[in-house]
């Protein structure tokens, strides 16, 4: 690097000029390293679209995970009710009857506990005893369907087929 030797002897225009050509002299081999780079940038292809998307393995794929979040979705409602359903003898002791909506959480229902019925008064948290009458016989067309029913039979017989 004997070309950046400046000396401060001499005028001021003489630094000057002694200046310039130790920062003129390394400019060209400056610029030999940065052109190939400078070439490469401008010559480099241009960016490639993505292909199209292939519309029937996505539409494929979409009803694949719709169709496993519904068996997922019927598969936990059917073992919701097998784990919450009434087994054994004491589930044909009480049964609800009726029951009706007499304010936004609070219900009046009735329960059959052997040949007597029990009104009660249904709040969050409390359970209150209304009255208790005698079983008495159901209007005809008021029969819940059975708990037995399965969804087989009861669609069969919303259809009206046999």
């Amino acid at each position: 690097m004997a070309y950046l030797r400046v000396t401060h002897h001499g005028t001021q225009s003489q630094r000057l000029a002694a200046f310039l050509v130790a920062f003129v002299r390394p400019l060209p081999a400056l610029l030999l390293t940065l052109v190939p780079a400078l070439v490469w940038a401008q010559t480099a292809p241009a960016p490639v679209a993505p292909p199209a998307p292939n519309l029937g393995g996505s539409l494929l794929q979409m009803f694949l995970g719709l169709g496993v979040v519904l068996a997922f979705l019927v598969g936990g409602l059917w073992l919701l009710k097998q784990l919450t359903q009434r087994r054994g003898e004491n589930s044909r002791l009480m049964r609800v009857v009726a029951g009706t909506a007499v304010g936004t959480r609070e219900r009046v229902v009735i329960v059959e506990v052997g040949s007597t019925w029990l009104v009660l008064g249904v709040a969050p948290g409390r359970v209150s005893a209304l009255a208790e009458i005698p079983r008495q016989p159901l209007p005809p067309g008021s029969e819940a369907r059975p708990a037995g029913v399965d969804f087989p039979d009861w669609l069969r017989n919303l259809t009206g087929r046999p």
